[in-house]
């Protein structure tokens, strides 16, 4: 790929825009994206790797790997800088990645960057930094009273079925209805059902060796046995009594890339196939697969929903799509819901709406080494449940430090896979990672993070389903541990269950002696971490904007023992009945013995030190999610009663007892033990759909963003509006009801007859209070629907003697509202001696083609000398430049002869074509 960039610094440097500085004008949307070259590209042109394609409408901008990306779960994502510019379309080689050029405006080519969950692609990782002995290693929690993780009483069946395809929304292709079953064998009544989904892999091979994501599988491949992966963790649960399934979505994976929501509705849809048909067969047994007549019949009213990165993403939505059905038109499942999810567990997924399910208990498994959703965004799905409805489900994370991405499932774990596979965490043997690469003290090995990963989805089906409360202390801050998962180190915090009144950052406080921080935020004055920091925090996980109001920290940062920070919310609070103040606290990777004393004051002024509190941090790098909040507590007893009205606290008090340090605080809550019965709530949902227009000829039409209002009750939403053409997005808090037309974003689309760039103008929406989300992204597209202006070329000076450059005039047949972009390919000439690569500039042949002059050969056989011309938006022409040079041989007229080509190199039909002689200079 230096040949591409090679070719756009020729561009820039032989352009004369008439009317503008050279380079790039308006083009396409990221949804919609527009480019745009200035003085300060210095004639540096694209970094390598990366080049540009096509014409008009066609145009793409292209990154190009030099080894295959992995399909995995996080998206791939294209940056100006900090500004999202659009999520590109692989190509089937794994290594080619386009994305379309329509729209928002791109300050400097040098600064193209490609990232995955908040990890770049296009250039090498930061280093590690420090050795060994500076990574800290959690100390071993002592073992809890019960271990989900020891196998049950009963003898386990297992098999497969594989049922007719269906047919889901926005997919050309049916997707499989295959699942492998794992049952108990001669358990007798009903029995709980647990469902697997596996995330988005490859989803074809070969025995040689070859990979792919097609969707069918082309002849002479295999699918991937993705749903397979989950054998482990089926067997225990069946050996406890449960009917297990794991189903298998490689339909989806197949083609979700240009989905909105990155499959999760045709994920959720698929799930609910799979439970319709469970809820059938334990009506009617006689009419279920012989698998599931060989299990006990499964109990609908007691489901959990496990599922692993897209999966993770998927379940979640199905919970949600159970209790507040969808849109029908996007819904691939318009069937009564016969069954009763009474939690998920979600391993390191994806999040790409931010949009948990509050009234649902969920577990998640964030991943210390993960490799592919490396930001671990995951947690999410417990930050983003707070204040949302009535708090009762518990929302579990649980960092397994040491654990990757893809080992919690055996057919992505090298030695294991039928499939090639590998591990997510990417190791430099020159610069290994003291926390995540393999023989670290603290990495573990694929069977010691899977036997971990199926303790705890034992635990969570122990909370949820069986209703256990002996294994809560497993999932909820209280520091035990299950022994079946040693030798790894899991940690825990939670939200929800029977904790009561909170301090939230994210709600309406003030802070004194410290700082009110933005979780996202392109300020480093005002972001929680500054975008310099090495290694990132989960709970500052980017969405998509570039700074998030709603969602907070506490920055505490001293020199000195002893000085405190008060917050304060906007009303007193009731600590009445609590046995605890459990704060949720970060503090920086590697770090030991932050102490913390803990204070609160009430509206007397009378204040009172609960205790102090010891913080370590978790083991960590520059390349993983560290920055992670440890679960602590301060007992409230009866003589903290006695000297404060605890149903009227006003504010909480945080004095470091260290000598300097840095502290966040996530938030803190009355707290109680016990786990209770959760009941969902009537909560309005929020559906975001997406219209596209024609912009016309004349006039200005105004559209409005299509969003339906469904479910029960009145509740309140963030919307996120963005403007195509400056980048800008406003946002305020709405309240809505199902029905009404609470959201109205009005887009105004003016017609023309020029030539111009499909806008998109998006709107995103995030629950704020007594909502839920499902597709959380959407807007008006107008479409362009008039026709490209086609090239012509002139010649300014045609004929020159050596040294002198030949000269072209470059003109469309009409001026148009984007950027106009060609590209000449020299062809051979058709009579007489044609110019080589002696008669040009070396410098220029270099830099065109990564061609050297030697040997000398006629430029038509130099591979890859192209040469791009841009008219900017408004413009009508530029000029177009080959400079000779003076070789002092007394030889003939040469002659050049440059084609308007297609993005494949071919010549356009018809198309503009220049020729060009050099004579002797004598």
């Amino acid at each position: 790929m230096i040949r591409a960039r090679r070719i756009w610094g020729t561009a820039l440097a032989v352009l004369t825009v008439v009317g503008a500085s050279p380079g790039w004008a308006q083009a396409q949307q990221a949804s919609d994206v527009r480019l745009l070259a200035n003085r300060d590209d210095g004639g540096g042109g694209l970094p390598a790797d990366w080049s540009i394609t096509g014409e008009g409408a066609a145009r793409k901008l292209v990154w190009r790997s030099d080894e295959r990306v992995p399909m995995g779960d996080a998206r791939v994502e294209f940056y100006a800088g900090d500004r999202l510019l659009g999520r590109p379309a692989p190509a089937k080689d794994g290594r080619t990645f386009r994305l379309g050029l329509d729209g928002v405006p791109l300050d400097s080519v040098r600064d193209l960057q490609v990232r995955s969950s908040g990890r770049r692609l296009d250039a090498p990782e930061a280093t590690s930094g420090g050795g060994r002995s500076a990574v800290t290693v959690p100390r071993r929690l002592p073992a809890n009273q019960v271990d989900p993780g020891e196998p049950g009483a009963y003898r386990t069946v297992t098999g497969e079925y594989d049922l007719a395809p269906v047919r889901l929304p926005g997919f050309a292709e049916p997707v499989e209805m295959k699942a492998v079953v794992v049952a108990p064998k001669g358990a007798q009544g009903r029995r709980p059902l647990a469902l697997f989904l596996h995330g988005r892999h490859f989803t074809c091979y070969t025995p040689q060796g070859e990979i792919g994501g097609e969707w069918p599988c082309p002849a002479g491949t295999k699918p991937v046995p993705s749903h397979r992966g989950y054998l482990r963790d089926q067997r225990l649960l069946a050996s406890q009594g449960y009917v297990t399934v794991s189903v298998s979505a490689n339909g989806i994976n197949g083609q979700d890339w240009n989905a909105e929501d990155g499959g999760a509705q045709a994920r959720s849809s698929l799930v609910r196939q799979h439970l319709a048909r469970w809820a059938g067969w334990s009506a009617h047994p006689g009419t279920a697969p012989a698998v599931v007549r060989e299990a006990p019949r499964a109990d609908l009213s007691r489901v959990l929903l496990v599922g692993h990165s897209r999966g993770g993403e998927g379940v979640n939505r199905a919970a949600m799509d159970s209790l507040y059905p969808p849109p029908a038109p996007q819904d691939g499942y318009r069937g009564p819901v016969r069954w009763h999810i009474r939690g998920t567990v979600l391993i390191g997924p994806t999040v790409f709406g931010q949009n948990p399910v509050a009234d649902v208990p969920s577990m998640t498994i964030l991943p210390g080494c993960d490799g592919d959703v490396s930001d671990l965004q995951g947690e999410v799905y417990v930050d983003g449940t707070r204040g949302v409805s009535r708090g009762a489900a518990l929302h579990s994370a649980v960092y397994v430090v040491g654990a990757n991405h893809n080992y919690f499932n055996s057919e992505w774990t090298p030695g294991q896979a039928v499939s090639p596979a590998d591990d997510d965490f990417w190791h430099d043997e020159e610069q290994p990672d003291p926390v995540c690469s393999p023989g670290a003290r603290t990495r573990l090995t694929a069977d010691q993070q899977h036997k971990a990963g199926a303790t705890y989805i034992a635990a969570a089906a122990r909370l949820f389903v069986a209703g256990d409360d002996r294994v809560r202390p497993l999932l909820d801050g209280s520091g035990w541990r299950a022994p079946s998962a040693d030798p790894a180190h899991v940690l825990t915090h939670a939200v929800g269950a029977r904790r009561g009144a909170g301090f939230l950052p994210d709600g309406e406080v003030t802070v004194s002696g410290g700082r009110l921080c933005s979780a996202v935020h392109p300020s480093s004055a005002t972001a929680c971490l500054a975008s310099e920091t090495a290694g990132a925090s989960p709970h500052f996980a980017r969405w998509e904007t570039g700074r998030e109001p709603g969602r907070r920290a506490v920055a505490l940062r001293w020199s000195a023992p002893g000085s405190a920070v008060r917050v304060r919310p906007d009303r007193p609070l009731s600590l009445t009945g609590a046995k605890a103040l459990a704060l949720r606290v970060i503090v920086p990777p590697n770090s030991t013995g932050t102490r913390l004393d803990v204070s609160v004051t009430d509206t007397t002024g009378r204040q009172r030190t609960l205790g102090r509190v010891k913080v370590d941090g978790l083991p960590g790098t520059g390349r993983t999610a560290s920055y992670w909040a440890r679960e602590v507590r301060v007992p409230i007893g009866a003589d903290d009663a006695a000297a404060l009205d605890l149903r009227h606290v006003t504010s909480l008090e945080l004095t470091p007892r260290t000598r300097s340090g840095r502290a966040w605080l996530m938030d803190a809550w009355a707290w109680r033990p016990g786990t209770p019965e959760v009941r969902e709530a009537p909560l309005a949902r929020v559906d975001v759909g997406r219209l596209t227009v024609k912009e016309g000829d004349s006039g200005e039409r105004t559209y409005r963003v299509p969003v339906l209002v469904s479910g029960r009750g009145a509740g309140q939403v963030r919307l996120f509006v963005s403007d195509p053409v400056t980048g800008r997005v406003t946002h305020r808090v709405v309240t809505v009801r199902p029905g009404a037309h609470d959201i109205d974003v009005p887009v105004r689309v003016t017609g023309n007859t020029r030539y111009g760039d499909d806008l998109a103008h998006d709107v995103f929406v995030k629950a704020v209070r007594a909502a839920v989300v499902g597709s959380h992204r959407g807007g008006v597209s107008a479409e362009n629907d008039d026709p490209l202006p086609t090239i012509g070329v002139t010649p300014v000076t045609d004929r020159v003697a050596e040294g002198k450059p030949l000269k072209w005039r470059v003109t469309l047949s009409a001026a148009a509202d984007a950027e106009v972009s060609g590209m000449f390919t020299v062809v051979p000439v058709d009579g007489g001696k044609e110019l080589s690569t002696k008669d040009v500039d070396p410098a220029w042949l270099q830099d065109s083609s990564g061609a050297s002059p030697d040997p000398e050969r006629p430029l038509s056989k130099v591979e890859g000398l192209s040469l791009w011309v841009s008219v900017p938006a408004g413009g009508t022409g530029t000029e177009l430049s080959v400079p000779t040079r003076t070789d002092g041989v007394a030889e003939p007229a040469e002659s050049v002869r440059l084609r308007l080509t297609d993005d494949s190199g071919e010549p356009v039909p018809g198309g503009a074509e220049a020729t060009g002689t050099v004579v002797d200079a004598s």
